[in-house]
């Protein structure tokens, strides 16, 4: 098990793996990550710290494959040195805003991908109402909710998006941020 990633040159390399891996979603890893990051670019421009963590939000598939119920806590927790707490909380609780979402929201289901239903129940279902209070009154909930639809958006195969070394300044000036 990897359990970090110690700088940008390691994470886009450990992203680029994503390339050769599927997670059921007639896509690869990688292009699914890019389609989510672009989609919060264009959801929240202004928001960096959001769209990394929509390019890096499922690095625990890619460091755990055939994991779901903790590539979420995994991601997060590889790139809260790396890259700050918000992106790493926000990547740690995307698979929570599914189960938000269901519970929440009785047409946002059938909008799911069948690989995010058979996800959902090993994540651990619908949630409870006091789950559902804490959810809402966590930091950031509403970005949490934007990168859950941006992930859930992004499973388009074949499209054009930017490319990984595109996006290897805003995680450089993120990381020094945070490191500096």
């Amino acid at each position: 098990m990897v359990s970090s990633v110690h700088d940008v040159d390691g994470l886009i390399e450990t992203l680029a793996r994503g390339a050769s891996l599927d997670d059921g979603e007639g896509l690869d890893l990688l292009a699914h990550s890019l389609q989510c990051a672009e989609n919060l670019a264009v959801a929240s421009p202004d928001d960096d710290e959001l769209q990394v963590a929509g390019l890096v939000h499922d690095l625990g598939t890619i460091l755990e494959p055939g994991r779901p119920a903790t590539h979420a806590r995994t991601g997060g927790e590889a790139v809260r040195d790396l890259l700050g707490p918000r992106v790493a909380d926000l990547v740690a609780r995307h698979d929570v805003a599914k189960r938000y979402l269901v519970t929440t929201d009785p047409a946002y289901a059938d909008e799911l991908s069948a690989q995010s239903v058979a996800t959902l129940a090993i994540q651990g279902g619908v949630l409870e109402s006091a789950e559902v209070a804490a959810f809402e009154a966590a930091a950031d909930f509403d970005a949490c909710v934007t990168l859950r639809r941006a992930d859930d958006a992004a499973k388009v195969p074949g499209r054009a998006v930017r490319g990984l070394d595109d996006w290897r300044s805003p995680l450089v000036e993120l990381h020094q941020r945070f490191a500096g």
